[in-house]
């Protein structure tokens, strides 16, 4: 994907004001692999960023030792290792309070998944449980992968390359295996309503204002709007435009609890020209105004929460 790495030491561009940094995955030179694997330690000190951030690339993050917290988009995950994380494209996070943060980062784009394009599907499920703690019987079989990929990526023998897609794929797969009291991620649409949906969610994730409306979606992907209102619905019992809201309301969320931006620059950068209409938009998704929900209110009574079910299109329960 074009612009998701860079050449080591390349300057970040300076976001404009308000926005949140995007990060580019750092590669030795122009066209190499698009993958990188170590610890907090060589990986480098933004695998510790404590400031808000996103990645134009994936990050799946074994966690060894340390102590404090992550914060994924909304969510706030107390550190009690082992874990597995799994952070895509397009999503806020940061540490805080990390101390003694230990473990193995694993970092690629989706080009890398050339070999396992289904991969994508399944990564894109973890978006509804990124957070993963693991038993001693699972963190051993995570950390022996890892440590089979750190020493192929090391070693950089011939055929590596194959060899890492394909231990990356058994690390997906095994990983979105692992038991977690959250909803599972979605199949793969293997039905062209199915598949219509997925790019439908993909578009979404992108957090792009100009695709924030079903005719935008619907022609981005080539289909009628009335084609991709039959095809989500058949694929997640819900509406484009439902999803569309709460994709807009998600990234809303995200730049009040992220940055220092106002209401009217929050309500800019998520597609409302008239602010006024964005504030009774966001209390009638949420229960609260911009500025309740800032001061740390939640509609439910508690603050931040874990709700990771606007970024992903879950598949509705089958029928009894």
């Amino acid at each position: 994907m074009r612009g998701t790495t860079v050449l080591p030491g390349t300057p970040c561009t300076a976001p404009e004001e308000g926005v949140l940094p995007m990060h580019r995955l750092e590669v030795p030179m122009p066209n190499a692999l698009p993958f990188a694997i170590g610890s907090f330690d060589t990986i480098g000190p933004m695998s510790r960023a404590d400031f808000p951030h996103r990645h134009t690339f994936y990050e799946i993050v074994h966690v060894t030792a340390g102590t404090g917290a992550h914060v994924l988009d909304l969510a706030r995950w107390e550190l009690a290792p082992p874990h597995l994380c799994v952070i895509a494209p397009g999503q806020v996070h940061h540490w805080e309070d990390a101390v003694g943060l230990d473990g193995t980062v694993v970092l690629f784009t989706e080009d890398f998944l050339l070999d396992h394009p289904g991969d994508r599907e399944v990564l894109r499920g973890f978006a509804g449980r990124p957070w993963l703690t693991l038993d001693d019987h699972e963190h051993d079989r995570i950390a022996r992968l890892t440590a089979d990929l750190h020493d192929e990526y090391r070693r950089g023998a011939e055929g590596f390359q194959s060899v890492l897609r394909a231990l990356l794929h058994v690390l997906v797969v095994r990983a979105a295996r692992l038991p977690v009291p959250a909803v599972a991620p979605a199949a793969p649409g293997a039905t062209r309503p199915g598949a219509v949906a997925d790019a439908f969610a993909r578009l979404l994730a992108r957090s792009d204002p100009e695709l924030w409306s079903v005719r935008a979606c619907a022609d981005r992907i080539g289909v009628t709007a009335g084609y991709l209102t039959e095809a989500v619905k058949t694929a997640t019992g819900r509406t484009p435009g439902q999803l569309v809201r709460e994709a807009r309301t998600h990234e809303a969320k995200r730049l009040l609890t992220h940055t220092g931006l106002t209401v009217r620059q929050v309500a800019a950068r998520v597609g409302f020209a008239d602010p006024a209409y964005f504030c009774r938009f966001f209390r009638r998704e949420t229960g609260l105004s911009p500025g309740a929900f800032r001061r740390g209110g939640e509609a439910d009574g508690g603050g931040i929460h874990h709700d990771h079910r606007i970024a992903s299109i879950a598949r509705p329960e089958p029928a009894a």
